[in-house]
């Protein structure tokens, strides 16, 4: 992390879990343990589009912001099933989710749709959170570099340096996704560095100096001191260890170093 240039966030994504019910429960046991930890991070709760509102109400007046997990790249209209931005906005939501590795996996998300919901996003009040990464197959035949390149290069297009700059970026190699395997800290710092070259190589070395890189791979409350001692590591997306709070708390807390 490097808080000099940029923010740190933590952000939890519970994935397709928890009921409304359980929010203020979560909420309170969350707020309790993280109080203070404002100074040296931002910590966000991505809860599936129907824990929102209980979200947004449980978490109003504390440190933490809320956040979707998906979102249409569309403002209106016939799209049976689609959130819009402004009906994201409406029920006091600040972040979203775009391009997780689970979206393009099982529902047939493409660098192209990533890329017009980042634009669509861009035109509304909420930060979004862009997910890149590759599969165990991809590492291992070594395009790591090449492919991560390529869908950061096309989830930006067309994205101003302005834009790009409240833009976080999340790598998440597929592989250690809910998997309990993580990149090692040097293996994840090389691929959040690269990444942090490309967005120089689009805009220049002072943007992206300043945009925010999590690691979304299996990031938990024991390795969580290491990944994000590393320079280009500037917050986590995190899954599992995001549902109980204590074990959330200790990630956060272990951004105060």
């Amino acid at each position: 992390m490097n808080r000099d240039l940029r923010k740190t966030v933590i952000a939890g994504n519970w994935k397709m879990n928890m009921l409304a019910s359980d929010v203020e429960t979560f909420a309170s046991g969350l707020t309790s343990l993280i109080s203070g930890f404002k100074s040296w991070c931002d910590v966000v709760i991505c809860t599936p589009f129907v824990n929102l509102p209980a979200a947004a109400e449980a978490f109003k007046g504390s440190d933490v912001g809320v956040g979707a997990q998906n979102m249409s790249q569309f403002e209106s209209g016939a799209y049976t099933g689609e959130v819009s931005t402004a009906q994201l906005s409406d029920v006091g939501t600040e972040y979203v989710i775009i391009g997780h590795s689970e979206r393009r996996q099982y529902f047939g998300e493409t660098d192209k749709s990533v890329n017009e919901k980042l634009v669509a996003c861009l035109k509304s009040p909420l930060v979004p959170i862009v997910c890149v990464g590759e599969t165990l197959s991809e590492r291992e035949t070594g395009i790591t570099f090449d492919l991560v390149a390529m869908q950061v290069k096309a989830a930006l297009f067309s994205v101003s340096a302005s834009d790009m700059r409240r833009t976080i970026i999340a790598y998440e190699p597929v592989w250690a996704i809910g998997t309990g395997k993580t990149a090692t800290p040097e293996d994840a710092q090389e691929v959040c560095k690269a990444i942090r070259k490309v967005i120089e190589g689009l805009y220049d070395k002072a943007t992206a100096d300043a945009v925010t890189i999590q690691y979304g791979g299996s990031m938990n409350d024991k390795n969580a001191k290491e990944l994000l001692a590393q320079p280009d590591i500037d917050g986590g997306l995190i899954g599992g260890a995001s549902l109980k709070p204590d074990s959330f708390a200790v990630i956060v807390n272990a951004a105060n170093q």
